[in-house]
């Protein structure tokens, strides 16, 4: 049995914690500063609690992070000033050169690091989620997963493959979403979004609504998708491939940040009000 930490229980982290809690492992978490749903979902799925973050990597052999690519370094240096040297392995959707970043702060620290990414929905059922990783410990953070819904994948013993398999799978997967809204938008804005829909229809009958409800559907996560934009494009800029398009989807999921918390699937009208007018958003 080992010690786990979960930096944070959202939708995705609690069943990355569920998973490590069925492979016969303690997972704490720490629950200073988080919001009541979080407190309920740890409640849920039986994590231990500790208050603080120095609390949680003083009781944890390792820790693991699942958060928006943008508080990803952030999270990594604020695990350093505890004094954590356990095993560390970033889960989020970042570019390779970031998980680069990470593990030379970690290696400093001679603090072992493990590159992660996670393809596919919250792994609540067999078969639905990997978990990649890579790096020289890479087994360590697999071997947490034995026997549990989370396919936990080893494909490299370097820092940076986990990561850039999961910015060339989003980069088609949360890309064209972000291309079929500037369509969209463009074909409203240009009054032929009828005539567009009917054409796509005279192809594919059911093709219209599928299209619609993909726009929709993306509302409530564009706000973490926008910046998964923004590694993606470091990601292809890494490549010496042009990097523009998925700065402007980071723009096009910025316009629509907004519907994060809406309570219902805002109408189609709605999102593109707001990506044509964003304060709409």
């Amino acid at each position: 049995m080992n010690s786990v930490g979960i930096i944070n229980p959202g939708a995705m982290g609690i069943s990355i914690a569920a998973s490590a809690r069925a492979g016969g492992h303690d997972v704490y978490w720490a629950s200073a500063g988080r919001s009541a749903a979080t407190h309920q979902r740890a409640a849920e799925q039986g994590l231990l609690e500790v208050e603080s973050l120095a609390e949680l990597c003083a009781a944890c052999r390792f820790i693991l992070c699942v958060c928006p690519p943008h508080s990803a370094v952030s999270v990594a240096q604020s695990v350093l000033d505890t004094g954590f040297r356990g095993i560390y392995c970033d889960g989020n959707a970042i570019a390779p050169q970031k998980a680069q970043a990470i593990d030379k702060m970690m290696r400093a620290a001679n603090i072992n690091f493990v590159d992660g990414s996670i393809i596919g929905p919250p792994a609540w059922k067999a078969g639905t989620t990997r978990f990649y990783l890579s790096g020289p410990s890479a087994n360590l953070v697999a071997a947490l997963f034995e026997d549990t819904v989370t396919n936990a994948l080893v494909i490299s013993n370097e820092i940076g493959k986990a990561s850039a398999l999961k910015m060339v799978f989003a980069a088609l997967t949360k890309g064209s979403t972000a291309l079929l809204s500037a369509i969209y938008g463009t074909a409203d804005q240009l009054g032929v979004r009828a005539d567009l829909e009917r054409e796509w229809a005279m192809r594919d009958p059911d093709s219209v609504e599928q299209r619609r409800n993909q726009v929709r559907g993306v509302t409530a996560k564009a706000w973490r998708f926008s910046g998964e934009m923004q590694e993606i494009a470091a990601t292809f800029e890494l490549a010496g491939i042009p990097p523009g398009f998925f700065e402007a989807a980071h723009e096009i999921y910025e316009r629509i940040a907004g519907f994060k918390d809406a309570e219902v699937v805002p109408e189609l009208e709605a999102v593109l009000a707001a990506l044509t007018d964003p304060e709409d958003g």
